[in-house]
């Protein structure tokens, strides 16, 4: 007997309008996979979602797939007469939500961590740059670069779930799209492996290749990258996502190894809440 669906078909996503942008060329394609693989992106709420689809993802097909129960997503409302960050006439690309209510709530039973909260909600740049290895002065230099850029400041979340998995989101807003976007493919991410080593990264890190394609969202770029054996005590997992005006950053450790359904979860839901 096949198993039920994940989501009732009321909660599937509708499509909407393929952007004429530089991702022109894989809109169908992309936008056919994510309504097969995820549930409830719309431009006002992201209902319901779970997550991914146990049957898209090889091997798994029961309740014990890995995935943390996620509460309901919402997006926030929009100001009343704003744009959504990818919409033909938002030539910025703002994100006119506020980025506090964009971070991805924790799962059921995690344990907040509350020095993330920073003031207010904003976390002072310092604590996102201690994510990085000291070495070699990249903390100094992303400080720069981030100065360079012009970051308006950064919104974080951070949780420790009962199997000592260690997850930490920063989305980090500059004034448009082009420069985020800039950040992102110029200044953090490589084709291989992260232009910096974040703290604790004892082995190789390379581009996470059993990342399924098709959870890839039409209007989000990302770069998901995983330490490979041998690591030290613990293993880290981290993706990087470019949306409009806003670049996210998604570590995962965990003593001995992390494991990937939880980390791609994460990585796809945060993508959605940012869409």
């Amino acid at each position: 007997m096949p198993e039920p669906p994940l989501l009732p078909p009321s909660a599937l996503p509708t499509a909407s309008p393929v952007k004429k942008d530089r991702r022109a060329l894989r809109a169908v394609l992309r936008w056919t996979a994510a309504v097969v693989v995820f549930a409830a992106v719309g431009t006002a709420a992201v209902t319901g979602v779970i997550g991914m689809e146990r049957t898209d993802v090889p091997g798994l097909a029961t309740e014990s797939d890995g995935r943390w129960e996620y509460p309901t997503l919402t997006k926030p409302v929009l100001p009343s007469g704003s744009p959504g960050p990818f919409a033909e006439t938002n030539k910025a690309g703002t994100h006119h939500a506020d980025l506090r209510d964009l971070v991805l709530p924790a799962p059921k039973g995690a344990k907040p961590d509350t020095v993330l909260g920073g003031a207010d909600g904003w976390l002072p740049t310092k604590d996102f740059l201690a994510e990085f290895a000291p070495e070699d002065d990249a903390v100094d230099e992303l400080d720069q670069v981030f100065t360079d850029y012009g970051l308006r400041h950064i919104a974080a979340r951070g949780w420790t779930t009962p199997d000592g998995t260690r997850t930490r989101i920063y989305l980090l807003q500059f004034n448009t799209a082009v420069v985020a976007d800039e950040v992102f493919s110029v200044e953090l991410t490589g084709y291989g492996s992260p232009r910096y080593d974040l703290r604790g990264i004892d082995g190789t890190v390379s581009r996470d290749e059993d990342f399924p394609v098709r959870s890839e969202l039409l209007d989000i770029e990302r770069a998901a990258y995983v330490e490979s054996k041998p690591y030290g005590e613990e293993q880290v997992r981290q993706a990087y996502l470019s949306a409009a005006d806003t670049l996210a950053v998604v570590v995962q450790s965990r003593k001995g190894a992390t494991e990937a359904i939880p980390f791609q979860q994460t990585v796809v839901l945060q993508s959605q809440l940012l869409d």
